[in-house]
């Protein structure tokens, strides 16, 4: 897939941008015929309006479809101008009609899942290894949802009448393990398919261009990337976006103007954030990949910014002598952090499912940042101590610098 370029036009023109240009100018077209440089953030809970007819009829034509038209805002709960840029420009870059904003990836998963479940479709297919939370939410069916758990292979046979979705993460949370979205798609039928791009971004895929029909990001991670704004988001068609608005608009999962704001920021510096970290961690990947003292890495075919091994010795005492990089969950920002998953992260997830999924007790996941690569290797280094036995060292499948 060529990275740089995005299929999107701009308005009255057929010429193509590329995805850094439309990273820094989509939700921004409009500003300097505004008289602004920078996006203005709007605070506003509520709109001023004396014409209540038309605001009746514009909240009837909420409450039927989702429209939301091009007047003047309503309420928060319905939508904001600074939170509306940052979708639109979630959507330019992903390749969709539309996104909604939420103020998580957790909510923005819920709103899916209470579309499907409110269509009756209560259904979903899913395969591991997904984020622990998204796992958990899945499994616990505290929205009323029953999940049935499949390798890639099964989808097919495991879809039912009342299958309402079909989720997968690719690369995975934790294990970066990477899934054909295309063959998944096509084994879909015409049951959606929710691709959760987090680790990604739509710098390395774009997975509508494979047949999924949703793309949910936690944004509070690369999109935002600075590790000081919390959302999530979903880029999907229109005709879907309308039901996650009437949802967001029902539960309250709204995104906060500032965060809209930070998030559409962030946006602007994607691709040379995630293109810097991804050569960075590729060059963390091939060093620990022949060091005795790691056992396995994984790293993505695809690229990207994130590392998972699998220590030799003991991988709490590797998250114990980190001193450069950061031991704290998330992931995505400008700083590396380093988590021990089956403690953190994934332990809301059965230890047997963990395990099977391939989130082994020894893995450990890195999120590299901007640092310098040889200060980042020497905390490594240093981290992992003096040399121990070891007979299994297997280097992990797939190890390459990103051109």
């Amino acid at each position: 897939m060529d990275n740089d370029l995005y299929a999107g036009t701009r308005q009255g023109s057929a010429h193509r941008r590329a995805l850094a240009t439309e990273a820094v100018h989509a939700g921004r077209d409009d500003l300097a015929g505004l008289g602004l440089h920078a996006p203005p953030i709007d605070l506003s809970t509520t709109y001023p309006s004396y014409d209540s007819r038309a605001e009746a009829a514009r909240i009837d034509a909420f409450a039927a479809d989702g429209t939301v038209d091009d007047g003047p805002p309503v309420y928060a709960r319905l939508g904001n101008p600074t939170v509306g840029r940052f979708e639109t420009a979630l959507a330019r870059l992903e390749g969709t009609e539309s996104a909604v904003a939420f103020a998580s990836g957790m909510a923005a998963l819920t709103a899916v899942l209470l579309v499907r479940s409110g269509a009756g479709l209560r259904h979903v297919v899913a395969v591991r290894p997904l984020y622990g939370c998204s796992d958990h939410l899945l499994t616990a069916g505290a929205l009323g949802t029953e999940v049935t758990w499949v390798d890639p292979a099964g989808i097919a046979d495991a879809i039912r009448p009342d299958t309402g979705l079909v989720m997968v993460e690719s690369p995975a949370n934790p294990t970066l393990a990477e899934l054909d979205l295309r063959a998944v798609a096509h084994a879909c039928g015409t049951v959606p398919l929710l691709a959760d791009n987090t680790f990604a971004t739509p710098v390395l895929q774009r997975p509508v261009e494979h047949g999924a029909r949703l793309v949910l990001h936690s944004a509070t991670k690369f999109l935002g990337g600075h590790g000081d704004v919390m959302g999530g988001v979903v880029a999907c068609d229109e005709e879907f976006a309308r039901q996650l608005r009437q949802v967001r608009f029902a539960t309250g999962g709204v995104l906060h103007p500032l965060a809209g704001y930070l998030l559409l920021r962030g946006l602007a510096t994607l691709p040379v954030r995630v293109k810097a970290a991804s050569a960075t961690a590729a060059e963390l990947a091939r060093r620990l990949s022949v060091d005795p003292r790691v056992a396995r890495v994984h790293y993505p075919r695809i690229g990207g910014a994130m590392v998972a091994f699998e220590s030799a010795g003991d991988p709490h005492e590797v998250i114990r002598a980190v001193r450069l990089i950061t031991p704290a969950v998330s992931l995505g920002s400008v700083d590396s952090l380093i988590q021990h998953p089956a403690s953190i992260s994934h332990r809301i997830v059965d230890a047997t499912d963990r395990r099977s999924a391939g989130v082994s007790d020894r893995l450990l996941r890195l999120s590299v940042g901007l640092e310098d690569v040889e200060d980042l290797w020497a905390d490594l280094d240093a981290a992992l101590g003096e040399p121990v036995g070891v007979t299994g060292h297997t280097a992990g499948a797939g190890l390459r610098v990103p051109e």
